[in-house]
């Protein structure tokens, strides 16, 4: 008997063997149950997530000899047809290839006719979105008002380039991917059926590749089962697929823990050495950034992989703090994005992982300040006063500006003497009293050594690893 592929093997032949779409397959039983069937029905979704499965098995359940019923036999002419294809009253019409107006006043001709043998006349339009305007606008009155034996099942990819008009005249299901834990339960059984050997890390591989289709991850797992044979290993796994070793990416991030950027350049290398895709590794580091982030949460549950896989990422998510990782990722997002367009990839991909070690491990300014705020801040409202100055340590005063010539004013009593209150960093959250007593003014120089001196600035300062740029008087003050 010639080989089939296990796309094809382990097709689910009934509404229980779905996987992931739950909703729509309760939603159609209750249709069959209760007699409530429609006549046109739309599956839009990613593909390999089981479209074209659901309206084979829904023609079935419709014209099964015991039928309507939810759990076809799979045995009478009419099911072993469905499932082969060449049942007289299920026409499959691939729309890629029928595109024109003249295919869909066939397809409408022959809707006319009552069915050769079965309960209904079923059409399963696939890719339906390829049709022409005017064979959708051929196809509308008789999609809105068929022959009571007459049912529509339309398949696409691309529900977006449906006109309204069919929209509107379908019972429209969506389809989701496949969660990365029902594709690799599910793969598990199949490689199970099929006597091969895996563990749960070549499996996770797989589903990473597959991307939320079931399809694609059955199709990989067939090759990957050519390659390896019954006894598969993870690095057959990862070779076949093109991912990157775990090895290096954990290297990549011993090295952004320590900042190490020369530890970062030799892995590029290592990569490039080894022809490795420069993409593919951002990429896959982005997806270790991710689940050190899930890690460091607490949702275990969302990250593939072994026990002792999960135990080694927990072990890694202690060096960073959540800052740390969404702050990485973004920089990694950026970094992947720009490698799409770049003439010079390695360089690139070089400097950006530079700059992700010279990114260091900063904290929130959140917690900076409530930091300060419990321990060396003084208290809100308190005095900041500054120290007594000397005479003598005082710089000499300014010569002088010459006199301007004024017209004269009136005579008005003296303004009494003001006191220059001492300088004080300001902020929203600190608001400093009133200095405590008198200060002169200094020149700038000298003003900036004595700010810098503030215990709330010299902490800022060492905090931030930054310095004052200007120092400007309080408002109300001149400038003088």
């Amino acid at each position: 008997m010639k080989y089939q592929v296990i796309a094809r093997k382990f097709r689910p032949q009934v509404f229980d063997e779905v996987v992931g779409q739950k909703p729509i397959v309760q939603t159609l039983q209750n249709a069959i149950s209760l007699n409530r069937t429609g006549h046109a029905y739309l599956f839009s979704g990613p593909r390999g997530v089981g479209k074209t499965t659901m309206a084979r098995i829904l023609a079935k359940g419709l014209n099964c000899i015991q039928g309507p019923t939810v759990t076809p036999c799979n045995e009478c002419p009419s099911c072993k047809e469905i499932t082969a294809g060449q049942s007289m009253d299920v026409l499959e019409i691939d729309a890629a290839s029928n595109t024109g107006v003249d295919n869909v006043r066939e397809l409408r001709d022959s809707a006319r006719y009552a069915p050769t043998r079965d309960r209904s006349k079923i059409f399963i339009i696939d890719e339906v979105h390829m049709l022409s305007n005017a064979a959708f606008n051929a196809l509308l009155k008789i999609l809105e008002e068929p022959p009571p034996h007459v049912i529509f099942i339309m398949a696409t990819t691309e529900r977006h380039k449906l006109p309204a008009t069919i929209l509107s005249r379908c019972q429209q299901f969506v389809f989701r991917t496949i969660s990365p834990a029902e594709i690799q339960a599910h793969l598990r059984k199949i490689a199970t059926r099929e006597g091969a050997k895996i563990d749960d890390r070549g499996l996770s591989y797989i589903v990473k590749a597959a991307e939320g289709s079931m399809r694609d991850a059955q199709s990989l797992l067939d090759q990957i089962i050519s390659f390896g044979g019954q006894d598969v290993a993870n690095e057959d796994v990862r070779d076949v697929l093109g991912f990157i070793p775990s090895d290096i990416l954990d290297r990549t991030i011993d090295a952004i823990v320590g900042n190490n950027s020369r530890e970062l350049i030799e892995t590029v290398g290592i990569i490039v050495d080894q022809g490795l895709n420069l993409q593919q590794y951002a990429r896959e580091l982005i997806s270790r950034m991710r689940d050190l982030l899930m890690m460091k949460l607490g949702l275990n549950e969302k990250v593939l992989g072994g026990d002792e896989e999960k135990a080694e990422l927990a072990r890694r998510a202690e060096s960073f703090s959540e800052q740390d990782l969404i702050r990485y990722f973004d920089l990694l997002l950026k970094l992947e994005n720009d490698l799409k367009w770049t003439s010079q990839p390695r360089f690139h991909l070089e400097i950006g992982l530079v700059k992700l070690a010279k990114a260091g491990h900063l904290r929130d300014i959140e917690e900076v300040i409530r930091d300060l705020k419990q321990g060396a801040l003084p208290a809100v409202g308190a005095v900041a006063a500054a120290p007594p100055v000397s005479s003598a340590a005082r710089p000499a005063p300014a010569p002088p500006a010459p006199p301007r010539l004024a017209a004269p004013r009136p005579a008005s009593p003296p303004a009494p003497p003001r006191q220059t209150p001492s300088p004080a960093v300001k902020s929203d959250i600190i608001k400093p009293a009133e200095a405590s007593r008198p200060v002169d003014r200094r020149p700038s120089d000298s003003l900036m050594e004595f700010v810098r001196e503030e215990p709330i600035v010299k902490k800022f300062l060492e905090t931030f690893r930054g310095d004052i740029a200007q120092v400007k008087p309080p408002k109300g003050e001149d400038n003088k």
